[in-house]
């Protein structure tokens, strides 16, 4: 039985969100299949095991009996967990034993977490991660070097400008006249952010002027977007690897407007229990395929694997590219219920594609031996290597 390793948290303003993700994972996963363990990285950036980590309940409590921190490290392809050097064991210490993890789940949202970073360790070391690689998580969080592929690929985008934090008091003037041009009322993200955290909207200039305060304050990239006026938002999951990828049902959160909060998408969710969506989505077939033929080339833009999900902003006439979420929150799995596959079954599928991907990355030739150190040789007293 494989271990797998949902590793959920870490250093993100998202952190809270992964935790509900991740915990929903470890009670859908097929346990016939996989022994799965949680994987705690704290906003301080201090990975932490332990069962006590399988309960929502210590999360709230802040507090875990069992759980302590370790070190990963990596051999023939798998993660292993090391307790930390300085925790006491022996005669007067608690005996803690290291951990050797097959695959990786990443359960995880945001900056340092979702965008790459986790991955390109995991890519490094050869060990099967869900859910793409470096470079599909790097292009699914950031929204500017997004918009600029879906472009590339003639999906349609809202108009947008962007800009440095830097460059922010050396060039207001310009860039506020580039903002202008698009024209308001107008939309104000970080570049890197989801979950809706630091958007706010702007009617004018003195809105926008407190929406670019409040944006820069969580990203050093700020992209400035048109403001689609009566506007819907159509969502549609993509599933796959290269070109065997499956399209979900589309769906349409009830109640959107413009964009949600984070409160909208989380606190007041919980608070209302009326909250939900309209799944499949009270649009045209014509307008479902094609969403769903918009879905499939955003996912292939970026070279995703596993399951993303697409956000689409819909006038009733225009249909518009928003973003894509590499690992979507609850890993969309209410996009696939009405398509007949279990939340079970789709953690399955992304495991299985995690492990695909790796296979494919494993025929690669990552050594190219010409023994080239040894053809250069010193120039005199300058130390100077040439090859001879």
């Amino acid at each position: 039985m494989k271990i797998v390793g949902i590793i959920i948290g870490g250093k993100t303003v998202e952190h809270e969100v992964s935790i509900i993700t991740g915990l929903q994972v470890l009670d859908n996963i097929d346990k016939n299949l996989y022994d799965p363990k949680i994987i705690y990285i704290q906003k301080d950036g201090k990975w932490y095991f332990g069962n006590s980590l399988h309960n929502i309940k210590n999360y709230k409590m802040k507090k875990f009996d069992d759980a302590y921190e370790v070190l990963p490290g990596f051999k023939e392809g798998k993660l292993i967990l090391y307790p930390h050097p300085d925790l006491k064991q022996g005669f007067f210490g608690k005996k803690y034993d290291s951990c050797e993890i097959d695959i990786i789940f990443p359960a995880v949202h945001g900056t340092n977490v979702e965008d790459g970073a986790l991955h390109g360790m995991f890519q490094m070391n050869g060990v099967p991660c869900a859910f793409g690689s470096v470079l599909s998580s790097s292009l699914g969080m950031d929204k500017v070097i997004m918009k600029k592929v879906f472009e590339s690929y003639n999906l349609p985008v809202v108009d947008y400008t962007w800009f440095l934090r830097s460059d922010w008091d050396s060039n207001k003037v310009e860039i506020m006249e580039d903002i202008n041009r698009i024209g308001y009322p107008l939309i104000v993200k970080p570049a890197n952010l989801g979950s809706s955290v630091g958007i706010s909207k702007a009617e004018d200039e003195e809105e926008l002027l407190n929406c670019i305060k409040i944006a820069m304050s969580y990203d050093r990239k700020i992209i400035v977007e048109k403001c689609v006026q009566n506007v819907r938002e159509i969502n549609c999951a993509v599933m796959g690897y290269e070109n065997k990828l499956f399209v979900s049902s589309c769906e349409e959160p009830i109640g959107w407007k413009e964009f949600l909060t984070y409160e909208d998408k989380y606190v007041n969710k919980v608070k209302d229990s009326t909250a939900k969506r309209k799944i499949p989505a009270d649009v045209s077939d014509e307008t479902t395929k094609l969403i769903q033929d918009y879905a499939k080339t955003s996912f292939t833009a970026i070279d995703c694997c596993g399951n993303a999900r697409i956000d689409f902003l819909y006038d009733g006439n225009d249909i518009y590219v928003n973003e894509i979420n590499t690992i979507p929150g609850s890993i969309a799995f209410y996009l696939w219920e009405s398509c007949g596959v279990t939340f079970t079954n789709l953690i399955t599928k992304i495991l299985d594609l995690a492990e695909l991907q790796q296979k494919q990355n494993s025929i690669n030739i990552y050594s190219y031996d010409i023994d080239l150190l040894n053809k250069m040789s010193t120039n005199g007293k300058s130390g100077r290597s040439k090859i001879v």
